[in-house]
């Protein structure tokens, strides 16, 4: 099956190597999952995207308000505060594509003004009736999730008839109805959302099945890092999650996703590194 080679942003395009790319995770928030507080103010946030950058990242995501289960939604006004100056800061410092993780417009517009290249959002471009509009006027690439309710309610009870076969229905209804509103396909990534709605059987059974995803001829985002199911799959609540989260990398680079979406950049570069060279040992020189 033939993959997409590239994804074409706002003002540049990313070609795919033959590793997948890591796209650093900058969560400006108090309360993610993983790493909520951590960077919260701006300076710690900002130095946080350039460590992410020294350490391997291809592109960056920033993101102002969490979308964890059972968290509470914040106002677009606070969203700006907390992510407009950090765009803005690793914009002019240069270098990398910068993504905004967001469902609110008015963020959106304001994250593509400080530079942003890409709009990443949970909710497929569905939750904001401007968002489609401006990703077509403004020319941003677009990253499509896949989540069933939200994240107030996600992770009560999620059901499916077959959760491969409805999320793959989903992205497809997602990616024609983009194509429809003038976003061409060559700017549309797509994601199954793990995590987002989903058991744990649910999220492994859509990450053995990711390859299926290249059916609609989009790139294939895939956000697993640190999230729940691994502590569940290794049986240990304590356990890091890292090398879990590194183990799945290299099973969807197997199956030739062409995005990552990680907190320990230089560990799953790494990682993928050393995975892409011992499969094809002449073309390692290329990654």
């Amino acid at each position: 099956m033939s993959r997409p080679d590239h994804w074409r942003l706002r003002t540049t395009t990313l070609a795919f190597p033959k590793r997948p790319l890591v796209m650093g995770i900058v969560n400006v928030t108090p309360d993610s999952f993983s790493d909520g507080g951590q960077f919260f103010d701006h300076a710690g946030a900002i130095e946080h995207g350039q460590a992410l950058a020294a350490a391997g990242a291809d592109l960056l995501d920033i993101g102002g308000e969490s979308t964890r289960p059972y968290s509470d939604p914040i106002s677009a006004d606070e969203e700006l505060r907390r992510v407009v100056p950090v765009i803005e800061a690793l914009t002019k410092l240069g270098g990398l594509p910068l993504s905004i993780d967001t469902s609110k417009a008015a963020v959106a517009e304001a994250a593509i003004a400080a530079g942003a290249e890409i709009i990443n959002d949970v909710t497929a471009l569905t939750r904001d009736p401007a968002m489609i509009d401006l990703a077509m006027r403004s020319g941003a690439a677009v990253v499509a999730m896949h989540m069933q309710g939200t994240p107030q309610t996600m992770q009560d009870e999620p059901q499916y008839a077959d959760v491969v076969a409805d999320v793959l229905a989903y992205l497809r209804t997602r990616r024609d109805a983009l194509e429809s509103a003038g976003i061409a396909r060559d700017r549309i990534v797509l994601d199954p959302g793990i995590g987002f709605g989903k058991t744990h059987q649910h999220n492994l059974m859509l990450l053995a099945n990711c390859w299926r995803l290249h059916e609609l001829d989009c790139p294939v985002l895939i956000g697993h890092s640190r999230k729940g199911f691994i502590n569940k799959v290794l049986g240990d609540k304590s356990a890091d999650p890292l090398a879990g989260s590194i183990g799945v990398a290299c099973g969807l680079a197997a199956q030739g996703v062409q995005i990552l979406r990680v907190h320990d950049v230089a560990a799953v570069r790494q990682a993928l590194l050393l995975f892409a060279a011992a499969r094809d040992i002449d073309g390692a020189s290329t990654l």
